[in-house]
């Protein structure tokens, strides 16, 4: 299994930029993709983003397309998210993650490996 922490959170003003920080370690995570998923009050948890394994391939969902940017840094097992241009209805808990039964899904309940998970509050 692959352990991950995530860090980086914390409140910022409509407009801003936060990035947060994924950490891997156990069998780590340079042989999978790394997902981005978040979760707002009262929500299910929401498919943010998805990089490969070499990080050479990206994917986002639309509505942080072009503001947010996943990379990652296999040497250091870590995993970023750049976040700008925050809005308030990103305000949410960030998760990273991976060990994915399904490459092709994004739904939540196919993931076995979870970060503890980040808050992001944008205020208005």
């Amino acid at each position: 299994q692959v352990q991950l922490v995530e860090s980086g959170g914390g409140l910022v003003q409509t407009g801003g930029s936060l990035k947060l920080s994924c950490a891997a370690s156990g069998r780590t995570g340079s042989g999978y993709a790394m997902d981005w998923f978040r979760q707002a009050p009262g929500k299910a948890r929401e498919f943010v983003g998805r990089i490969s394994r070499s990080g050479g391939s990206t994917y986002y969902v639309d509505s942080v397309k072009g503001r947010f940017t996943i990379s990652r840094d296999n040497a250091k097992n870590t995993l970023y998210l750049q976040m700008n241009n925050l809005k308030p209805e990103d305000t949410a808990i960030y998760y990273c993650a991976t060990c994915n039964s399904d490459y092709a899904s994004t739904v939540a309940s196919t993931y076995a490996c979870w970060g503890q998970g980040t808050q992001v509050t944008v205020s208005s």
